[in-house]
């Protein structure tokens, strides 16, 4: 795991503990936030459907209320870019969060897809819906999960695009995201064209949740991998309070994604839970082929102390984790969907 030297804890209120990393980010005020909601999501799959978006709206209101002069009622702006956006529920965070109603919300949909070229690329599609309105003076609250980053860049160049074509002067941006190192780079490119096309531009805030975390690519060696979609525990940045956590069950740094899709896991319970089952299934099969739970820990989750974890029956492991998510499934009338 990556020297968490370069974390520096900024803030802690109740349940949630605020971490500033310490590198230059080119205009970019990078944090890593923790809260036993946003660790369950990343350790347990069966958090999941409402219940998984009631944990992260949760945590976006304990983090906004960190930066309570980021905006005003009157100029904050949530945009939600379809569907990844929904998960975060920032329009009641900031409700939630300062006990604002007028805020406004805006939407547009941006479905990424790997180009049929090269499986490592990717482009735009369901891109046409759009419904874009902002006063004349306007913060933005942004969330989404961020692998390659193709949805991002595309969501914020729309997004400066209508404020230009409403003549709207952008003041600020907090952007909220289980991700990776692609959304800084992002953001730094929009902070770098919001100090130059809007005179009053202050602040642009990236709050990771849990980590920065590395992305999944066709040379990282794991056994299991989506590359351009997994967010891995490998190598990652991670808040003190996470890696903690990891001790609490086996399989949490075994999982293969820390959010696995974040638009099913809200909205299509389907997709998902095969998704999750299959990932199982696959550690099952290693070890009916002798792989042991030591061998995967070590390569999903180098740096742990794995004897603190005992003696773990990867196999058992395995079929544990398919049944809990096949009662999940149950509980969901999942059975009739497969039909």
């Amino acid at each position: 795991m990556q020297n968490n030297n370069c974390l520096e804890a900024e803030y802690s209120a109740g349940s949630l503990k605020l971490y500033r990393i310490k590198r230059n980010a080119a205009g970019v005020e990078p944090y890593i936030a923790t809260t036993p909601q946003s660790r369950a999501i990343c350790n347990d799959p069966r958090v999941c459907g409402v219940n998984y978006t009631k944990l992260l709206r949760h945590t976006c209101t304990d983090v906004l209320k960190a930066f309570p002069g980021l905006m005003t009622e009157h100029e904050a702006v949530v945009v939600n870019i379809l569907r990844g956006g929904l998960n975060f529920g920032l329009r009641d965070a900031l409700a939630e969060a300062f006990g604002w109603n007028t805020h406004t919300t805006c939407f547009m949909s941006a479905q990424r897809a790997r180009d049929a070229s090269s499986p490592d690329a990717w482009h735009i599609t369901e891109n046409d819906y759009k419904k874009v309105y902002f006063p004349p003076v306007a913060s933005f609250a942004v969330g989404d999960v961020v692998a390659t980053g193709t949805s991002l860049r595309y969501g914020l160049n729309e997004l400066l695009a209508a404020a230009h074509t409403q003549r709207t002067d952008v003041r600020n941006l907090i952007f909220f995201t289980y991700g990776g190192i692609k959304a800084e780079e992002i953001l730094a490119e929009l902070d770098s064209r919001c100090r130059k096309e809007f005179p009053h531009y202050g602040r642009t805030l990236l709050i990771y949740l849990e980590g920065c975390f590395t992305v999944a690519q066709a040379d990282t060696p794991l056994s299991v991998r989506l590359t351009g979609t997994d967010l891995l525990r490998y190598n990652a940045l991670m808040a003190p309070e996470f890696i903690e956590s990891q001790y609490e069950d086996p399989a949490y740094p075994i999982e293969r994604c820390v959010i696995y899709d974040a638009g099913s896991r809200a909205f299509w319970m389907h997709d998902y839970i095969e998704d999750v089952i299959g990932y199982w299934k696959e550690n099952l099969q290693f070890a009916e082929r002798g792989i042991t739970f030591r061998e995967l820990a070590l390569e999903r989750f180098p740096g742990l102390d794995l004897k603190r974890f005992g003696d773990v029956d990867l196999k058992a492991l395995a079929l544990r984790q398919i049944s809990r998510m096949e009662k999940l499934a149950k509980g969901n009338d999942y059975e009739k969907l497969r039909q």
